[in-house]
């Protein structure tokens, strides 16, 4: 059994954090993701009012009793809600797990979590950043490697000298990713020093995830090297699967385009109908390089149960 302070701290089975990816993390996939071992995180950002994030608590609530937490997201967005009724929302169902993401630390609302007594965690991108919220009262710290799919950050930097610069640098635990896909990934990532792993272009290739199956054969399809990165001019670098939307949108920043031009390829509402529909070349699909050690589409339970398996055995083959 892979117990970790993470496991511990949260109730959790496994060692294992779900990404939270915008338009997939909605109340029925997240609560899978608990239900089979791990640490579910809800993207408050999928529901655009109090009422609609109220309903989505009430049906992870119906779904498991297995520990979850909730994403704030700290990005700049088109429509900006006020992070406040979330936490509202969460205080008023006595939930205790919040993730915060984002470009900057959350240092208006870290008063409300402690007020609260919640467990906040923070994902950021660096040691300076790390150092930062563990001063400000962070309880957990997630870092990710530039492998990973999604926001890389600025700094460029692999999982394997990422993560044991963050564990060497803060007093808290860490939660570490970046090409996570099995066993494997999740046993050098505690080697490393981290205490659980973050797990998300994986959990794509999932019976429950919910995506087109068109968008999921063509996720099984691609290799390591079907990654791209784009929005690096807009402060805003993601690592995507190249596809038309991704290779377009990397074409209009190399012509300096402007913003609304950039954004008409890159918004949320393209990814949406390409989740929904079924076209993988509609909008941008976040995706890491592991993604090509992902071969099957597992149940969340089937893969977490496979994943700590394989961790297991790695680990017992270095201590016989």
């Amino acid at each position: 059994m892979l117990k970790t302070k993470i496991t511990d701290m949260f109730g959790i089975k496994y060692p294992i954090i779900g990404g939270t990816m915008m338009w997939i993390s909605t109340a029925d996939y997240v609560a899978a993701m608990s239900e089979a071992g791990g640490l579910g995180v809800l993207a408050s950002a999928n529901y655009k009012s109090k009422e609609a994030f109220a309903e989505a608590i009430s049906r992870m609530k119906s779904k498991t009793s297995n520990p979850y937490a909730v994403n704030i997201n700290l990005f700049p967005a088109m429509t900006q809600i006020d992070n406040n009724e979330y936490i509202d929302v969460m205080a008023d169902n006595g939930l205790k797990f919040v993730e915060t993401s984002g470009h900057h630390a959350p240092e208006d609302l870290v008063g409300r979590f402690k007020d609260l007594g919640m467990t906040w965690i923070h994902k950021c991108v660096g040691v300076r950043y790390a150092k930062k919220v563990e001063a400000m009262g962070a309880d957990v710290v997630t870092v990710v490697g530039y492998e990973n799919g999604g926001a890389t950050g600025k700094l460029d930097l692999g999982t394997l000298v990422l993560v044991p610069l963050v564990v060497d640098a803060v007093n808290l635990p860490v939660v570490g990713g970046g090409g996570v896909s099995d066993g494997r990934g999740v046993a050098a990532v505690l080697a490393l020093g981290a205490q659980a792993v973050i797990m998300g272009t994986r959990l794509l290739l999932t019976k429950e995830a919910p995506i087109h199956e068109n968008i999921k054969q063509a996720l099984i399809n691609a290799s390591e090297t079907d990654t791209m990165l784009i929005m690096r001019s807009l402060n805003a670098t993601h690592r995507v699967l190249s596809n038309d939307a991704a290779k377009n949108c990397a074409e209009l920043e190399a012509n300096e385009a402007d913003f609304m031009e950039i954004y008409d390829v890159i918004k949320g509402e393209n990814a949406q109908e390409m989740y929904e529909g079924g076209n993988v070349d509609k909008g941008i699909l976040a995706c890491g390089q592991g993604i090509g050690l992902a071969h099957d589409i597992p149940t969340l339970s089937e893969l977490f149960d496979r994943t700590a398996s394989e961790a297991e055995a790695v680990v017992n083959r270095f201590s016989n």
